[in-house]
């Protein structure tokens, strides 16, 4: 069992591959939502390098006819856990990764400002792993932990800040399974 920490925003263990995509906070110490989004790429394939090129900007338009409708975007997330519940940072917690877009979460918009975002490696129709949901658990206790104006109240999906524009964490995440995970649930299951 992986127990995470974290030490000057960053987690550890876990993969670093920093994004250009990123931003200074206008209060870095007012991290107050966690959002849960999921991402594949190509849709629906699973694996490979994509993700991380799309996040770093080298995303290769020639490699996949969808390519070409997002190789300009420029978007980041925090924290990607793959299928195998591997999870690799692209930016620092105390910075604003470009995830949220357009959105709003109780009146306040530009969620970016002010969250966390935590991709899944998965999309709106397929379950996500047993491993996805434990390391999604570690990880969020100990962002509860460690930034005192997230809790569980604040935890929500990307469709929850961005509704009719998004859909993901999707109808296939499982909220109680995941809430079932946090605070070490030795009754979690794979």
């Amino acid at each position: 069992m992986t127990e995470f920490t974290i030490q000057e925003h960053w987690l550890t263990p876990g993969r670093r591959l920093q994004s250009p995509n990123q931003s200074s906070r206008a209060n870095e110490k007012q991290i107050e939502l966690l959002v849960i989004h999921n991402i594949s790429l190509p849709p629906g394939e699973f694996g490979g390098p994509c993700i991380d090129e799309l996040f770093c900007n080298r995303l290769d338009p020639g490699q996949h006819e969808y390519f070409r409708s997002i190789t300009n975007l420029r978007v980041s997330s925090h924290l990607l856990i793959d299928r195998k519940g591997v999870v690799t940072q692209y930016v620092a917690f105390n910075r604003k990764a470009w995830h949220a877009g357009e959105s709003c979460y109780q009146g306040r918009g530009n969620c970016n400002e002010f969250s966390i975002g935590i991709e899944l490696e998965g999309t709106d129709f397929e379950p996500f792993t047993g491993q996805q949901y434990l390391t999604l658990g570690r990880v969020t206790d100990v962002l509860l932990k460690t930034y005192p104006g997230l809790s569980r109240e604040r935890i929500v999906g990307h469709s929850d800040i961005a509704p009719g524009r998004k859909t993901d964490p999707g109808p296939c995440f499982d909220w109680p399974r995941f809430r079932a995970t946090l605070c070490g649930n030795p009754r979690a299951k794979v």
